[in-house]
């Protein structure tokens, strides 16, 4: 595939605060894929965007300026990388991610990250609502236990079930690390 049309991998909210987090969560490996992803992005040449969460609300871990806003190590961007900053889950809202990937041609992403049920799945609700191609990476995202709205405690995995069959079909493809590799040939 040539360069100009490879997928634009983003990377969302892999940030120290994120590591700090109580809560029982899924994926356990996901930090490992999506390593792994990145790698294999960077190493085609591919777009690849981080999304960093800069909270309004003061004590945040994600306040600017708190340990908890930076990049994990593993996920820190190298200088021709886009970052691009929000204040929302969805990455789209009172951003210029939409122009930026537009000006460059890119048509299509692969969502990474956490959490499912929040930021990845409302960056990639508004990715397909924009007709972008869109792509979730079951295995290279994760969510945490969380309570419904009737107060039953759902766990983690089906939370991020749950996520992703809110995207399958209609907003995103779900994929796979190994299956979203073969975007990049």
């Amino acid at each position: 595939m040539p360069k100009d049309s490879l997928p634009a991998l983003l990377i969302i909210d892999m940030q120290q605060g994120m590591r700090d987090t109580p809560a029982p969560r899924n994926n356990p490996h996901a930090e490992q894929r999506i390593a792994h992803v990145l790698a294999a992005w960077r190493a085609a040449g591919a777009p690849v965007v981080h999304v960093r969460h800069i909270s309004r609300t003061p004590g945040s871990p994600f306040w600017p300026g708190q340990p908890g806003a930076a990049f994990q190590a593993d996920f820190t961007p190298l200088a021709h990388e886009h970052v691009q900053e929000k204040n929302v889950p969805d990455a789209f809202i009172h951003s210029g991610l939409e122009r930026w990937l537009r000006v460059r041609g890119i048509e299509a992403l692969v969502i990474v990250g956490v959490s499912t049920n929040n930021s990845v799945e409302a960056t990639a609700r508004s990715a397909g609502n924009l007709g972008l191609c869109t792509y979730v990476l079951a295995d290279a995202c994760f969510a945490f236990d969380k309570r419904d709205y009737h107060g039953t405690l759902r766990c983690a995995d089906d939370v991020h079930a749950m996520a992703l069959a809110n995207l399958q079909g209609e907003y995103a493809e779900i994929l796979d690390s190994r299956q979203a590799l073969a975007l990049l040939e």
